[in-house]
């Protein structure tokens, strides 16, 4: 059984017990967060496809990590102005393991 989520802006394929890497969320490692935006579930009573939301549908998920990505930079520069910036950039993320697919 599989499912596709949205959070962050961004769609993840998920399964009972895999690792996600995503945007930050609210919560404490070893807590449990509900993602509710679920697009597809693949499953025993086959595929249904959301409307855009497959209704009834969430994802249950334990918190495994908060952290920050590596530090990427940021350069700008104009030819001939005399104008160069630079700038660091680190994402915040949240490592989920999926504990459980419930469809309606």
């Amino acid at each position: 059984m599989y499912a596709i989520v949205e959070t962050g802006g961004k769609q993840y394929r998920v399964e009972q017990g895999t690792l996600v890497q995503v945007e930050s969320l609210q919560g404490e490692v070893g807590g449990t967060v509900e993602l509710g935006q679920v697009r597809l579930v693949h499953g025993d009573k086959g595929l249904v496809v959301g409307q855009p939301l497959v209704k009834g549908a969430k994802i249950t998920a334990e918190i495994v990590d908060q952290g920050r990505t590596r530090s990427i930079m940021v350069f700008k520069k104009q030819r001939r102005k005399n104008y160069r910036r630079t700038k660091g950039h680190r994402q915040g993320f949240t490592k989920l393991r999926i504990t459980g697919i419930e469809t309606a």
